[in-house]
């Protein structure tokens, strides 16, 4: 099951959930909020610590896997603010309680799903999906594109029309 399958399928199953909280009570909603925000503060921790963790040089390729993976958590990183300042607009203005619980528990699949956790906290190696550079996870049931080209013929045909990379 691809990233985007299974964000819908925890969206579906934390809206349902939500709508079992009273969010009316407000110690209710003030734990949510502790919840929220220990999660965030979790995440864009752990990110952090990946971005501390890729200072080794690694291979060039194009670019060392220390520049690419910094680049892709930096991305990351740039989502979970993003996905802040949406909570900060429908939490904190329109009064919407119910994204906190979602987007939680959201943040937490996120986490999980994220290729540099992987590697650097989990302790992966970095081969298969993992390989870099990474395969996006695609669209809505696995449409993908615009994936790096790294086989031979792919990179003969970039050094003729861009010239040789010096090494």
């Amino acid at each position: 099951m691809n990233a985007a399958t299974t964000n819908l399928a925890v969206s579906l199953v934390a809206m349902q959930l939500a709508r079992k909280i009273p969010f009316e009570d407000p110690q209710v909603l003030t734990w949510v909020r502790i919840a929220y925000v220990v999660v965030q503060a979790v995440v864009l921790g752990t990110y952090y610590y990946v971005s501390m963790k890729t200072k080794e040089p690694g291979k060039l390729v194009t670019t060392t896997n220390r520049d690419y993976d910094l680049t892709e958590v930096s991305k990351l990183v740039r989502g979970a603010y993003i996905g802040l300042a949406m909570m900060a607009f429908l939490h904190g203005y329109m009064k919407y309680t119910q994204p906190l619980f979602i987007q939680a528990l959201m943040g937490i699949k996120n986490l999980y799903d994220a290729k540099p956790v992987a590697i650097y906290v989990l302790g992966k190696p970095a081969e298969g999906d993992l390989k870099r550079p990474f395969k996006s996870g695609g669209g809505f049931m696995g449409a993908a594109g615009g994936e790096p080209q790294t086989d031979k013929a792919a990179i003969d045909e970039a050094e003729k029309r861009i010239g040789k990379k010096e090494e």
